[in-house]
């Protein structure tokens, strides 16, 4: 006990050190997770052989990723992706199988030992790839749906790819081997009667996801525990798994059709709560025990010759994807995301192989490459992350334009001219004052002047820019561009060059705040701020406040505000945290006690006035009424 309590230690101390170095560098989660497995495994040796085998364990992680992932697809969301699906899928599988297979004929192996092994590194990794675009957002875009069927066809062909194995070993028996001992439980019957058990599995999979999962919530509600609910989730994924694992069938693939039919339940937000954990700790053991069972002794043998294989496939699979890319039309940042994210081999990998050689069809030799080449191309696969954003970047920024023109001039520069800036000259136009739009993106550029709106290309931050627009002669500049630094940069230069220009700046945040009013901008806009005070309102309302006492609580809070910015402002130092400055905390602290007691005092105020007011009017009325008389 006391062992395993030091193993499940050293895991958690590698992820929670690993993982948080590589998000601040902005490698992502998952390679911070797979050199923790290295560190504490090959590297140092703080654990041992229990990692492949801990590794099986983890792969819950993969079937709980796509029962998730199948919570959020409708079916017909499924049936609008086949295109996709079973064109671009199944290209992209046989297409890698053949230059792989080929490959390995040419440097001298066998046909079958070579089509298995195109086999095993046809398929990519679907948690990595998976995880990746969810922490950067890009699971939506028309590239990561893309992504996503080709994952989904590659988990599919998995299925045939365990029939093929064993065909393909001359004298094979090792399909009879205990890894593969679910199988042999259905192997003995007719293949009429295996082919009625997998389309009853898929029956009966579809039939508890729509017609079970009500009954039974509604029943746990009784107990009015969570615990249970979770229980109850956990028990419906592994319920699932298993029965595909018995039949032979792939376990993700059948939580996956699972999350489909329950895409429209009442309680999918429940389930997908209940599991996420779960299916985070899991995914981040299984990418641990990735790199704690790489073999770097055989890397250490031959590593000219290791990393030659692994640069080798990585390239053949981005040739490839790319080519099926451009026949598929995809375009730009979507072309890029697709050919990156798929260039790894897989999970499905590690399984494969180790059945292709115990059926022995690969040699065990060759097993062990096969896997560290596998284990290795996972590896890189963050840098391909790297790579993609700043390939994206060059696109976004795309060919310099040379800057336009400027031949209009106006009493108030804007400088930016997404939605901030948007409402902000539609209020100065509205009232008859003339404006100058700058902007760096032409698609922005191009789009106002449908709308009749004349704005002008160029770098705000170039000097030679502003003073085209007029900066000289120009009353005020409002800076709302999305960029903080640059923002800093311009308000800088026009404070210095031209202090009469009165400026007006976009802030992002307190901090951006303090930024802008060291670069000489004192009047900036939180972008938040105005709509939480409106929100903070709103709420003041629903408690039963009146609406003279909430516009006055909300204008005193506003202003009030203001002034204490200004006064931490003068406090803030750049080179300093602010939980590190005590002359700025004790100030933040007395500012809290000060403001707490203006609002009440200001609530109080009103209430005070409104009796004087009914009691001046009760006399009034009665003097009248005694002159009535």
């Amino acid at each position: 006990m006391q062992q395993v309590l030091l193993e499940i230690l050293v895991y958690l101390v590698a992820a929670v050190i690993a993982v948080p170095f590589s998000q601040r560098l902005g490698f992502g989660s998952v390679l911070g997770y797979l050199a923790a497995g290295v560190a504490i495994g090959p590297a140092f040796g703080f654990v041992g052989s229990e990692a492949e085998d801990l590794r099986h364990y983890a792969e819950f992680g993969v079937v709980l990723m796509l029962f998730l992932i199948g919570l959020e697809l409708e079916p017909r969301a499924l049936w609008n992706m086949r295109q996709n699906l079973i064109g671009l899928g199944g290209l992209q599988v046989a297409a890698t199988l053949a230059a792989v297979a080929i490959f390995c004929r040419s440097v001298g192996l066998g046909w079958s030992e070579a089509i298995a092994i195109g086999m095993i590194l046809s398929l990519s990794s679907t948690a990595i790839v998976m995880q990746t675009l969810n922490e950067k957002r890009l699971t939506r875009t028309e590239g990561g749906r893309a992504s996503f069927a080709v994952l989904l066809f590659q988990d599919i062909a998995a299925l045939p790819f365990l029939a093929i194995i064993p065909l393909l070993a001359l004298g094979g028996g090792g399909h009879e081997a205990e890894a593969h001992a679910a199988t042999a439980l259905i192997d003995a019957l007719p293949v009429w009667m295996r082919a009625l058990l997998i389309v009853g599995a898929g029956v009966a999979v579809i039939v508890a996801g729509r017609y079970l999962t009500r009954p039974l919530y509604r029943f746990l509600a009784m107990a009015g525990l969570h615990e249970v609910y979770v229980a109850a989730a956990l028990m419906f994924v592994v319920g699932i798994a298993a029965m595909m694992s018995v039949l032979g069938l792939s376990p993700a693939l059948g939580t996956f059709l699972a999350g489909v039919v329950m895409a429209n339940s009442e309680y999918r937000h429940e389930i997908e709560s209940d599991i996420a954990p779960f299916k985070g700790l899991l995914l981040g053991l299984f990418f641990i025990t990735v790199g704690a069972s790489m073999d770097l002794r055989l890397f250490a043998d031959a590593p000219l010759r290791v990393m030659g294989l692994v640069v080798a496939l990585m390239v053949m699979k981005i040739l490839i994807l790319h080519g099926l890319a451009v026949m598929f039309r995809l375009t730009g940042r979507d072309r890029v995301l697709f050919t990156l994210s798929l260039a790894q081999a897989g999970e499905f990998g590690f399984f494969l192989a180790s059945f292709a050689g115990q059926s022995g069809v690969v040699p065990h030799g060759r097993v062990d490459l096969v896997l560290l080449v596998i284990s290795l191309s996972m590896f890189l696969t963050p840098a391909l992350f790297v790579i993609h954003d700043r390939v994206i970047a060059r696109l976004r920024a795309g060919p310099r334009r040379p800057d336009d023109d400027i031949d209009e001039e106006g009493v108030v520069i804007i400088a930016g001219m997404g939605r901030f800036g948007q409402v902000v000259n539609r209020l100065l136009v509205g009232l008859g004052h003339k404006t100058v739009v700058l902007d760096s993106h032409p698609q922005v550029i191009n789009r106002m002047r449908k709308f009749g709106i004349k704005a002008f290309y160029g770098e705000v931050t170039r000097p030679a820019l502003l003073e085209a627009a007029g900066i000289a002669r120009a009353k005020a500049i409002v800076i709302a561009i999305d960029d903080a630094d640059k923002a800093v940069e311009v308000a800088r230069y026009v404070s210095q060059r031209h202090p009469e220009v009165r400026i007006v700046a976009r802030a992002r945040d307190r901090h951006h705040v303090y930024q802008l009013y060291a670069a000489g901008a004192p009047v900036s806009v939180r972008e938040m701020f105005d709509s939480s005070v409106r929100a903070g309102k709103y709420a003041l309302v629903a408690l039963g406040y009146s609406d003279d006492e909430v516009e006055r609580v909300g204008r005193t809070f506003f202003d009030h505000d203001r002034h204490m910015l200004a006064e931490l402002a003068e406090l803030w130092d750049p080179d300093k945290p602010m939980e590190e400055n005590d002359a700025y905390i004790a100030r933040a602290r007395a500012q809290a006690a000060e403001i707490e007691a203006l609002l009440r005092g200001e609530l109080a105020r009103p209430r005070k006035g409104a009796e004087k007011a009914e009691k001046a009017e009760k006399e009034a009325a009665e003097a009248a009424g005694k002159a009535a008389e």
